[in-house]
């Protein structure tokens, strides 16, 4: 009888408790709008850590911007960034045959871009002009021409993914959200149309729709505000008791990017902890029991 090999019990213990990730997106190429950090930054490193050519836009942070690059080559695959302002189509259609001239192709479509919160953040009666086109000119705009554009270069069964807001778009009370909600609201409407004129091809196009991220929009808000957004998730109010990462919105993307998402399309994907099926109308302790 061959004598019986002793085997060590760490890297067992390792592969349990650190299951590989599968690079189902080799040779597929992903350009995520607003890449440079939050929950862009954390799309674009889920997708690179599944294999993908990663492309990312920014516009003002262009230190950021390489730092996520570098992040992105470090899951051994290439990484790139553009400056491109999204309110104008003309830049973001240019990205788009840049990076297919660069790769070839554009497999994968993230629009995640958005303006920063001072020119957008302003109740309905006091918003002005400007702030309102703004809003509308860096998302369903923004998404309109994209899509249009990159359906003209994307493979047959490609993936296009929008990031908004579900709760804020179908809401009223937080009144300076007013422009981004419409935005958002007109945002996922689009993407409905869109995959119903793209299903033919396989291309399915969804809308992912976080909760409260930390590093992300929350980081913009005062520090007391930050505060009570966070006490409020752990209160409860998340059933999950606590703010979304941008890995945990990164990690949903990617699932809608694979193969196994081939049949889920034209749909708004609540990533929130639960926080979107709490009552309003009860305190959390008495719903939980």
């Amino acid at each position: 009888m061959a004598p019986v090999t002793e085997v060590a019990s760490a890297p067992l213990s390792e592969a349990l408790t650190q299951p590989q990730v599968r690079r189902d997106l080799e040779g597929r190429t992903a350009l995520v709008t607003g890449g440079s950090r939050g929950i862009g930054r954390g799309i674009a490193l889920k997708l690179a850590e599944r294999g993908a050519r990663v492309a990312i836009t920014y516009v003002t942070h262009q230190d950021d911007a390489q730092r996520t690059v570098d992040a992105v080559k470090r899951h051994d695959t290439i990484g790139t960034a553009t400056r491109v302002d999204v309110a104008d189509h003309r830049q973001i259609e240019r990205a788009i045959d840049g990076v297919v001239e660069e790769f070839g192709s554009v497999d994968i479509f993230v629009s995640n871009a958005r303006t920063e919160i001072p020119t957008f953040y302003a109740a309905p009666f006091s918003i002005t002009a400007e702030q309102w086109n703004t809003t509308l000119d860096t998302q369903p705009t923004a998404f309109f021409h994209a899509v249009r554009r990159v359906a003209e270069v994307m493979p047959d069964n490609g993936r296009i993914v929008a990031l908004t807001y579900g709760t804020g778009s179908r809401t009223g009370s937080w009144q300076p959200w007013v422009a981004m909600g419409a935005a958002k609201a007109a945002t996922e409407s689009l993407v409905r149309y869109f995959a119903v004129g793209l299903a033919r091809r396989g291309i399915t196009v969804n809308a992912v729709s976080p909760g409260f991220v930390d590093d992300s929009v929350v980081k913009s808000l005062p520090e007391v505000a930050q505060k009570m957004i966070s006490d409020w998730a752990s209160s409860g109010w998340t059933p999950m008791g606590r703010l979304g990462t941008p890995a945990d919105i990164g990690n949903v993307v990617a699932l809608l990017c694979s193969e196994e998402a081939r049949w889920i399309t034209g749909q708004t994907i609540y990533a929130d902890g639960g926080a979107s099926i709490v009552m309003a109308e009860l305190p959390p302790a008495l719903q939980q029991g």
